[in-house]
């Protein structure tokens, strides 16, 4: 395990590949850590990439902070977690809040970011309402109360049937969340609006939905990709939110399709 001290919090990451490499940079969905990732790094291990996972501030094991929190506060956490590696010009790859904070960190530092993947996400995602009956219900009656409702927007109900384990085991990573770390990232994604970050993008990038996202559907996500200058948009059959633990063989196939396609690697 590896730790590292970065704008007031202890974060947990990882990397992968210390030798010369395209960077590739994962950032994780609402409630979950840097695990999600892993049938997609496997996928990936011989396209020559180097790697960067971390657990975002109030998640997995990392610090918790001071909530609430903004997007800002994330990518400035990944950019800093970048610095201290020596990458730039990385391929930043997000899903759901992931994604948001990959537009963020295409905004506040250019420099580090050389392509987006955005995987079942948006500009701007759900409503005030919407996220400050999430927030409430998760301060009354704790994660456990919405797991029902999350699973069928992130997994397809062919893959909750075949696949119980996993989901169970996903189940068990939201549920030991820090609430603190949940609901300050509702915070965040309540008061988010990158409409104008994602119109200003000036690198390649692919978006990427699940043709059964329950969270992000693909209208939402193709709305997204819309207005990103030269954005591809890319539906994942059989998937619904999570593409990176339901599909992680097309994900990967989708990166390195990407990267190619842009002389990334």
């Amino acid at each position: 395990m590896a730790f590292m001290t970065v704008n007031d919090v202890t974060l947990h990451y990882r990397l992968g590949r210390e030798k010369a490499g395209r960077p590739l940079v994962f950032i994780n969905s609402l409630g979950t850590d840097y695990r999600i990732w892993h049938g997609v790094a496997h996928a990936l291990r011989d396209e020559g990439f180097r790697f960067l996972f971390h657990d975002k501030r109030g998640h997995g094991l990392s610090d918790v902070g001071t909530p609430p929190y903004t997007i800002d506060d994330h990518a400035r956490d990944v950019a800093a977690l970048m610095d201290a590696a020596g990458m730039k010009e990385a391929i930043i790859c997000g899903i759901s809040v992931g994604g948001m904070i990959a537009l963020a960190l295409s905004a506040l530092r250019p420099d580090l970011v050389s392509g987006l993947i955005l995987c079942d996400t948006a500009h701007k995602i759900g409503t005030r309402e919407a996220w400050d009956g999430r927030i409430a219900t998760v301060a009354a009656h704790g994660l456990a109360s919405i797991w029902p409702m999350i699973e069928k927007a992130w997994f397809t109900e062919g893959y909750r049937e075949t696949c119980k384990e996993d989901v169970i085991g996903t189940r068990n990573m939201v549920l030991r969340c820090p609430p603190g770390g949940y609901i300050g990232t509702c915070f965040a994604i309540r008061d988010a609006d990158y409409t104008e970050a994602a119109r200003n993008v000036s690198v390649p990038a692919l978006a990427l939905c699940g043709s059964e996202d329950g969270s992000t559907p693909p209208d939402v996500v193709k709305g997204m990709a819309e207005i990103i200058p030269g954005c591809e948009y890319v539906e994942v059959p059989d998937a619904a939110h999570m593409i990176c633990i339901e599909q992680p063989q097309k994900t990967a196939e989708h990166i390195v399709s990407f990267a190619r396609s842009h002389g990334l690697i």
